[in-house]
């Protein structure tokens, strides 16, 4: 993506370690390292060394600056208006959201309603039981 191996891609950052601090960049943690090669299907016997390393939005826009070119550059510009975008597209879902569960619960209310209206009209429509009629005399 970058025009640059990972492994030079790694060499960047790690001469440049002071331009991503802690919540720019971490590695990650060999349980999560295990559940994305089973993700992606990696095989397992090949090895890494290093357990890799994971990028904030903010660790992104840092590497243009550790790789200094020009498509690094555009590279970046394109990635943080693609995050741009994901928070738009987040934050009109959250709103979505929350109007959705607003309409369930109105209408979760009114079939409860509706549920008990309809009970009612079923009682009335049952024609009424008649009453029996004792057999025999009265005294």
């Amino acid at each position: 993506m970058y025009g640059v191996s990972t492994r030079d891609l790694n060499k960047a950052v790690s001469r440049n370690l002071d331009r991503f601090p802690d919540d720019f960049m971490l590695q990650l943690a060999r349980s999560e390292f295990n559940d994305l090669k089973f993700q992606f299907g990696t095989s397992s016997w090949g090895g890494t060394r290093k357990l890799p390393r994971a990028s904030t939005e903010q660790g992104i826009a840092m590497r243009s600056s550790a790789l200094r070119s020009k498509r690094a550059i555009h590279v970046n510009v394109a990635i943080m208006r693609a995050f741009v975008k994901l928070r738009e597209f987040a934050a009109s879902h959250k709103t979505l959201a929350t109007k959705l569960e607003q309409l369930e619960r109105k209408v979760g209310r009114h079939d409860g309603r509706i549920r008990s209206l309809f009970d009612a009209i079923r009682q009335l429509m049952e024609p009424p039981t008649p009453k029996s009629r004792r057999i025999g005399f009265k005294a």
